[in-house]
């Protein structure tokens, strides 16, 4: 993966190398997340179907993944890998999650929010993501306590959207 003096010429990427950066210590993915940046990236599922310039752009993903999670990234993230705008939110979204029973599951909100959001993690949302995020939880919360009370969703669903959408 080397340069040679004189010339220049993008290093040679190989699986291995897509391998070797997914498993690294700073991103320490498992199969199914880096099929699926596999799948964002080039539209294939299948890493031997890739063409070299393919695995290239997985690899330079991979690589910018890898950055920021190290902080290099120069993306505002702080040291603990969320963005310091969106702390506050991130803290409303952590209090909704735990009353949904998520919070001993990282890995479950950070499922929910690559399905909602095509994001790969919480604490790279940004501000109006967040926002979203927590009307999305709100909604889940007041179901799931519409279950336990046996109430009907609509009924009481209602009186609090409508406070709700006066003060947005």
């Amino acid at each position: 993966m080397g340069y040679s003096k004189g010339r220049s010429y993008a290093p040679t990427f190989t699986i291995k190398t897509i391998w070797g950066l997914a498993k690294s210590p700073e991103l320490a993915l498992d199969d199914d997340t880096l099929y699926s940046i596999i799948y964002r990236e080039t539209g294939k599922d299948s890493m031997r179907q890739l063409s070299q310039k393919e695995i290239n752009k997985v690899c330079h993903a991979l690589s910018a993944l890898k950055d920021s999670a190290k902080g290099n990234g120069g993306s505002g993230r702080t040291d603990t890998g969320g963005n310091k705008l969106t702390k506050a939110k991130r803290q409303k979204i952590y209090r909704l999650t735990g009353e949904l029973g998520w919070n001993n599951n990282n890995a479950r909100i950070n499922g929910f929010v690559k399905k909602m959001f095509g994001v790969e993690r919480l604490e790279w949302l940004n501000n109006e993501q967040c926002s979203k995020l927590i009307e999305m939880l709100k909604k889940m919360v007041e179901r799931e306590t519409a279950k336990k009370d046996g109430d009907g969703v609509e009924g009481k669903a209602s009186p609090v959207h409508a406070g709700a959408d006066k003060g947005h």
